[in-house]
């Protein structure tokens, strides 16, 4: 087995990805897969951190539009990121894998409240760390949360698992000539306006030069092979 290549990162995971081809809801097949990935990933001996999105459960930027407070949706939306991460600690430590929530929005008696030196001991520790509740305030994606947890607790890269094998020319469910990149600095992503994730958390990557590797959650071993240095989804790196 080949070393893997980072010793700490932080997996940024959307909510709908834990809902599987029903796109509502936690698919316990789905979440479970997932598990599985990220135990063989941690068998490597890579601390591990996961950023949960809450998009499968509610979305507070949609109803907004139905008369629903953007502030209240947001904070709701925070809300659903929790009942992920709690669902996920469950199928974790079923696995034997020690596990902690943190939370940004305090949770008393149900998870931990983030504590950066906390959160570090935890990995270290070789626990499996969830971050949950985005930052805790509205207006901000959990793209920006999972920037600002990898570049807090000191990781070695952010990992952002989509549906897609990495970061395209163009659409390619639109254009069937787009080429996927295998690595792309992060000027050039932002000269392209290719769609990465949210553009603060993208901006914060690079000012503070946190690798971010794009790749396909859905793909067996995918995640194995970008711990391992292969060549898997699409490296964003900052231009010396």
């Amino acid at each position: 087995m080949s070393s893997p290549i980072y010793k700490r990162v932080i997996i940024k995971l959307s909510g709908e990805a834990l809902a599987g081809d029903v796109n509502y809801g936690i698919d316990p097949k789905v979440v479970d897969r997932i598990a599985a990935e990220i135990s063989a990933a941690r068998s490597l001996g890579v601390q591990i951190g996961l950023v949960l999105g809450g998009g499968n459960l509610f979305r507070g930027a949609e109803l907004s539009n139905a008369g629903l407070g953007r502030i209240t949706g947001d904070h709701m939306g925070m809300l659903a990121t929790l009942m992920n991460a709690l669902a996920m600690r469950d199928v974790f430590e079923s696995r034997n894998i020690e596990t902690r929530v943190m939370s940004a929005i305090n949770m008393s008696g149900i998870v931990d409240h983030f504590h950066r030196r906390k959160a570090i001991y935890h990995l270290e520790s070789g626990r499996m760390v969830i971050f949950a509740g985005g930052t805790g305030n509205p207006l901000v994606t959990t793209d920006s949360a999972a920037s600002l947890r990898a570049i807090e607790v000191n990781a070695d890269a952010l990992l952002k698992a989509t549906n897609v094998d990495g970061v395209f020319s163009s659409d390619p469910k639109q254009d069937p000539n787009a080429k996927i990149y295998s690595k792309i600095s992060f000027d050039d992503v932002l000269d392209k306006e290719l769609g990465v994730m949210d553009l603060n958390a993208f901006c914060q990557c690079r000012d503070y030069n946190m690798p971010l590797r794009v790749f396909n959650i859905n793909k067996e071993n995918a995640l194995l092979n970008v711990l391992k240095g292969r060549d898997e989804g699409t490296l964003v790196y900052k231009e010396e």
